[in-house]
């Protein structure tokens, strides 16, 4: 017996969501840590920053995913609604529309109008979604699940930094927290790349590569007005 096949494309939406806030959630707040403490200010004021950082990065990832996403699906409904109409107005061109999307990918003419009457029999406005208009029920957009997905995952990744800030010494802030939250990142990189199926090596060293530039670029500003200031 066949092994059914088990493809990643279902984890799309809420891998993109988790994967860009929880890394934005580590970079945004490490670099906000880093680029206080280098302004030579306390333990606490760092915390109070990081913290702030947190709440507002959080709330700004589901505010920004969910306006954005449900942009998407206000489209999606649209086109589906418009497509509607067009099924009930004038069938016979909808299905002739069809039949010529199957020839253009390569199937014979009698038999992609066969293939178009049979699913539009099934279904036809899902028929008209996945092969028209592109989409499907799996690619289809979620605004709460993104939204919800970016604000948990930022939280995660931007509590890495700020549990480093309080296990280390004032002193030890900037570099302890810039190496752990390049550590977090990488093994965020992996574990996106593992879950998506995407390449393992070259994932980690881009989310690292330029969570260092944030951190460095935030930390060289916190340095220069620490010592003009």
């Amino acid at each position: 017996m066949a092994q059914r096949e088990q493809h990643r494309t279902a984890r799309i939406g809420w891998l993109r969501a988790a994967v860009l806030g929880a890394n934005d959630g580590i970079v945004s707040t490490a670099s906000l840590i880093v680029g206080v403490a280098a302004a030579n200010a306390l333990r606490s004021d760092v915390l109070v920053a990081g913290i702030a950082g947190l709440v507002a990065g959080a709330m700004s990832m589901a505010a920004g995913e969910y306006v954005s996403v449900s942009s998407q699906a206000d489209t999606e409904q649209a086109e589906l609604a418009r497509e509607r109409r067009e099924l009930a107005n004038d069938g016979d061109f909808e299905l002739e529309e069809l039949t010529a999307i199957y020839v253009k990918r390569g199937v014979e003419p009698p038999l992609a109008k066969q293939v178009a009457k049979q699913l539009m029999k099934h279904d036809a406005l899902a028929a008209h979604a996945r092969d028209e208009l592109g989409i499907s029920e799996t690619m289809s957009a979620r605004p709460i699940q993104a939204a919800i997905a970016s604000a948990a995952a930022f939280a995660v990744g931007a509590a890495m930094p700020l549990l480093t800030v309080l296990l280390v010494s004032e002193k030890s802030i900037v570099p302890a927290v810039t190496g752990m939250s390049l550590f977090f990142l990488a093994i965020l990189g992996m574990l996106s790349a593992k879950v998506g199926g995407a390449p393992i090596v070259r994932s980690t060293i881009r989310v690292a590569f330029w969570g260092a530039l944030a951190m460095g670029l935030t930390a060289l500003v916190g340095s220069i007005f620490g010592t003009t200031v």
